[in-house]
């Protein structure tokens, strides 16, 4: 079966029992290791893999050939994307200046749209995407105005001299009480999507239960990463929901896709499909 999912920690951790065959029943895996941006687009292809892990901002765009899993992807609280300048300023200051971000279809960027509606007056200028890994240091040299990151980022950003305009979860909890949709997993409708859901829940429950097993092939894929930052990647992405959506996980995928799609940054679509 091919699969495609992120070398991030929280990724190779939540699969690291499917990928060297230790959940019992589960077929032998093909994996591809791309970054977000480049599995959103794989989904849209006709040829893209049976179960990849996708941005839930792309799910609009793939829903009619591919569903939801409830388990496997990444939500949480405290864990959202960071808005980050040179110097400090208010959000305000955003109006007309250059922005980068790691992909246009992607829950960061939804976010970010989402919050700069409500909080820069005109809006931003020029969106640019970049490789996420790039977009700090674009900052930092002053190639860009401000920069939009995510994952472990909100751990290191500090080392490049950079400051924080607004933390996008914290913001998103406020104004909706929900926690924050980030990474899904999809699977193509064709298959068998309750064996599927087992075991990737299955592989959660044996990385809880055994986190040394899979610390060396983490590290294997996060090699610019120290052992402690992998970690806390990690513990701040893999949670409950990442074991079952829930009615609150359900929730804050419905709002988050409902106010994208009533703002035109998504195509309109039957949010049933969610749950389908």
């Amino acid at each position: 079966m091919k699969i495609a999912f992120s070398p991030c920690p929280n990724d190779t951790f939540v699969f690291h029992a499917l990928v060297h065959g230790l959940v019992p029943g589960a077929p032998a895996l093909d994996v591809m290791y791309a970054d977000i941006d480049i599995t959103n687009n794989l989904a849209a292809r006709p040829d893209g893999p049976e179960v990849l892990k996708i941005s839930y901002a792309a799910l609009p765009w793939v829903l009619s050939e591919y569903a939801l899993l409830p388990c496997g992807g990444a939500l949480g609280r405290g864990c959202g994307p960071l808005v980050l300048a040179k110097e400090a300023a208010e959000p305000a200051a955003l109006s007309g200046k250059r922005v980068a971000v790691p992909s246009e279809r992607s829950t960061a960027y939804l976010l970010f749209r989402l919050w700069a509606a409500q909080n820069v007056p005109g809006g931003v200028g020029e969106i640019i995407v970049m490789p996420f890994h790039e977009i700090m240091p674009a900052v930092r040299d002053g190639k860009i105005d401000a920069g939009l990151v995510i994952h472990e980022a909100r751990f290191t950003y500090p080392a490049y001299g950079l400051t924080l305009l607004s933390d996008l979860g914290s913001w998103w909890e406020a104004d909706t009480g929900l926690p924050i949709p980030l990474g899904a997993i999809i699977a193509r409708r064709s298959m068998d999507r309750e064996a599927l859901a087992g075991w990737i829940r299955a592989s959660v429950e044996y990385a809880w239960a055994n986190p040394e097993a899979s610390r060396s092939y983490v590290m294997s894929h996060a090699q610019e990463l120290s052992p402690e930052v992998a970690q806390a990647h990690i513990d701040l992405y893999v949670n409950a929901f990442t074991a079952d959506l829930g009615e609150d996980g359900y929730a804050a995928v419905h709002a988050l896709l409902g106010r994208a799609a009533e703002e035109g940054l998504v195509p309109a679509f039957d949010l049933d499909l969610l749950r389908r």
